[in-house]
């Protein structure tokens, strides 16, 4: 179950939109098909929901969803209320759950990328869901260990960090199909450097982190803009697209700068143009970034709110 990764001097570029179906996510971190994204965040922020929206919500032809690590409660709960009857009628799901040994998780991971590339090349654009890749890799660890590797980072023995890109370098297209994945990472102690955080990032195409503080407001999805990155976006996008996305990021930006200036009072309106500016667009641009669970956008719905608040900017 160990399938053959892409020779990279004929795998092709990716060059395609794939739509997620979540405006935060198409507007300021545009995937392709193909690519390899990861979502950071710690316990309870929303990955497994935000999962779930993408995978009912994606103009992708199948998912393919890989659950390694999970509890058993969340198994169920994931399939009947995140991913739903919508999703799930298109959708194959493979579960090795935290009881089972780590041999069977890190198996559960290779199997389903197995079962992706097999739809890849009957001309499927697949997408392929994992939650998460640190439980695969608390697999390896626990696996590496036993066999009598030398702990290194943080108790991961060095094996660990061969696996990581032997597996997320199996996603992108072929001349038939191709497979776009999205990882969850389990952020420990929401420290965004810890070393399986580290060694994902470095492998993936962009990210997209989810912040405890947006979730305690109630704004779901709960992404931080100013953290999160697409490395194709400004390939594939259209360019009047990625220059709106540059310019709210921009106002954004200026309002998190001056918002503790603003929350206690010290900051005098008039003092600065840019800030002045922020403030009065970011209720607009908080409005559109959040999405409920059942709400769907197509990309081109996304497009046109974006250039519509990007068109409130002198």
């Amino acid at each position: 179950i160990n399938g053959e990764n892409l020779n990279p001097l004929t795998r092709p570029r990716i060059s395609k939109v794939l739509s997620t179906g979540v405006k935060c996510i198409d507007a300021f971190n545009t995937v392709g098909q193909g690519q390899k994204i990861g979502i950071f965040s710690g316990s309870g922020v929303g990955k497994s929901v935000l999962l779930g929206m993408v995978s009912r919500h994606t103009s992708a032809d199948i998912n393919v969803i890989a659950l390694i690590g999970e509890r058993g409660k969340e198994v169920r709960e994931f399939i009947e209320k995140d991913l739903g009857t919508e999703g799930l009628k298109r959708s194959i799901v493979v579960v090795a759950t935290s009881d089972q040994s780590a041999l069977k998780r890190m198996k559960g991971a290779y199997l389903a990328m197995q079962i992706a590339q097999e739809l890849r090349d009957k001309g499927k654009n697949v997408l392929f869901l994992m939650d998460s890749l640190t439980r695969f890799a608390q697999a390896g660890r626990e696996i590496g260990l036993a066999a009598g590797e030398p702990p290194a980072t943080r108790g991961y023995p060095p094996s660990v960090f061969h696996r990581i890109p032997k597996l997320l370098e199996k996603v992108g297209p072929s001349q038939n199909g191709s497979i776009t994945g999205i990882f969850t990472v389990l952020v420990e102690g929401d420290d965004l450097n810890e070393p399986i955080s580290d060694a994902a990032r470095s492998v993936l195409d962009g990210h997209v982190v989810l912040s405890r503080n947006l979730a305690y407001q109630n704004h779901y999805p709960a992404l931080d803009v100013l953290g999160s990155i697409s490395r194709v976006m400004k390939d594939i996008g259209n360019p009047d697209l990625v220059d709106a996305a540059s310019k709210i990021r921009e106002i954004i930006a200026e309002y998190t700068d001056a918002k503790d200036l603003i929350a206690v009072g010290a900051y005098k309106a008039g003092s600065n143009p840019s800030v002045d500016l922020a403030i009065k667009l970011m209720p607009d641009i908080n409005s559109f970034l959040k999405q409920k669970i059942d709400e769907k956008w197509d990309f081109e719905s996304t497009s046109g709110e974006l250039l519509k608040l990007a068109g409130k900017l002198p």
